[in-house]
This record gives structure tokens, sequence and C-alpha cells, in this order.
């Protein structure tokens, strides 16, 4: 690119497992989301309560960890390559984020079987940004990015192809 701040970067992967229930399959979900990653996952909680589910407030019922820049970098040719390095560009959102499944972990190459764990899949989302995109978190004179500046999903769909040999289905 001719101008560096049109660089497309990774900000962060969130790797997320719904349970939807509680009891051990959380602590499974915890543990294989930590032996993926290589880092501490988090319990997730419910918001609201659900009673034809079972659910109340507050009651954990999954598992999530993030990881940013290089460590999302890292991980993420693994993750796609769980689902055959294969996206659509209905994966992608309006501000060039995309997100995925992997339908069992398994299907992740270099990464075996454990039955204590049973057989989980998991949900990534993908969050991409560019430089100068700090303005919109940063704590005084927040401001909106331009829409210039913003990724469509062309640009990042485009960006995944190149940077990672995914095949981006219906991109025009």
């Amino acid at each position: 690119m001719s101008n560096p701040m049109e660089e497309i970067r990774i900000e962060k992967v969130t790797l997320n497992i719904g349970i939807g229930q509680v009891g051990q399959e959380v602590m499974n979900a915890v543990t294989l989301l930590e032996r993926l990653t290589g880092s501490k996952a988090v319990k997730t909680k419910s918001k609201d309560s659900a009673k034809g589910f079972g659910l109340r407030e507050g009651l954990e019922i999954g598992a999530k960890t993030t990881l940013r820049g290089e460590e999302g970098k890292e991980i993420l040719p693994q993750l796609l390559s769980g689902m055959d390095k294969e996206l659509s560009i209905d994966n992608f959102d309006n501000q060039g984020n995309f997100s995925f499944s992997v339908e069992e972990y398994i299907n992740m190459p270099g990464v075996d079987y454990d039955p204590e764990i049973g057989m989980q899949g998991f949900d990534v989302a993908v969050t991409l940004e560019r430089p100068g995109f700090r303005i919109k978190r940063r704590q005084v004179d927040t401001k909106k990015i331009g829409k210039n500046h913003k990724i469509t999903p062309e640009q990042a769909a485009e960006w995944v192809e190149e940077e990672f040999g995914v095949d981006v289905k219906g991109v025009k």
C-alpha cells in the first residue's frame, strides 16, 4: 500500500464457547480454550433469566478468551484451517470484522481428541483495525472514525485472502 494509514491489521481474535447450562461442560470449555491458545480463559455469565431453559441471571454458561495483536495473528491460520480456509462475504460485518465457527476442535490440524473434554466446537470473532482507530477508544476527546477510513467488508475479504490464503465466496 502507498499510504501506511490504510494498512489493515488484527486488533483481536476472540474465541467463545457457549454451553448454555451450568456444570462440568463449562470447565471443559475453559480447559479446551486454554489448551488451544495458551492464554487464560474466563467463564461467561448469563445476563438475563430464561425460565424456559432453566437459566437465571449470573450463572456461568460458557467460556471465552481474547488474543490481541501478534498472538491473534499466529493462531488465526490454524483456526481458519479448521474450516478448510473458506469463508463467505456474509461472515463479514459492515466494519470489516469477521466471524466463523469451528464445528469440532479436532478439525484443527495438530489437535487431538481428548475424551475428558468431549466434542465441542467454538466461535471465532476477528476484529480488524487501521492505524488511527484509537481515537474511538481513547478517554479524552473521543471521536468517530471517518467513513473513508473505515474498513469495508470487501476490503477485509481481500485482505484475508491475501494474508491467509482463504477463499472468500461472494466477493465482487
